[in-house]
């Protein structure tokens, strides 16, 4: 079980944009993700007609490193570690390690 899942509501902590939060949209890989409005970079794009693809350039959502990003604690409005814990009828969820609640229901 991950951390850090597609959907969660996460903010930088580290790097250019440090304390800016968004959405988590993909992983790249095990290590990296894809969070909406966070890393952009600028992509030179070159017109492909075959594909009716104009030409210039994009803004493009570049992976972050997931020891760069924490969930989002709207109770305490930071971000915070997350940690699991086995409910009493055998489900094992996550929870913030601040308050102890229970991030997805």
């Amino acid at each position: 079980m991950n951390r850090i899942r597609q959907g969660d509501d996460v903010i930088v902590n580290a790097g250019k944009d440090k304390g800016r939060r968004g959405t988590v949209i993909r992983f790249a890989d095990d290590e990296h993700a894809v969070v909406e409005g966070i890393n952009i970079a600028k992509k030179h794009q070159k017109a492909d007609p075959n594909r009716g693809r104009g030409g210039g350039v994009l803004d493009r959502e570049m992976p972050i490193h997931m020891s760069n990003i924490q969930v989002y604690n709207p109770v305490t409005k930071k971000g915070d570690r997350i940690g699991f814990k086995t409910l009493e009828d055998g489900r094992k969820v996550r929870i913030f390690k601040s308050t102890g609640e229970v991030v997805d229901v």
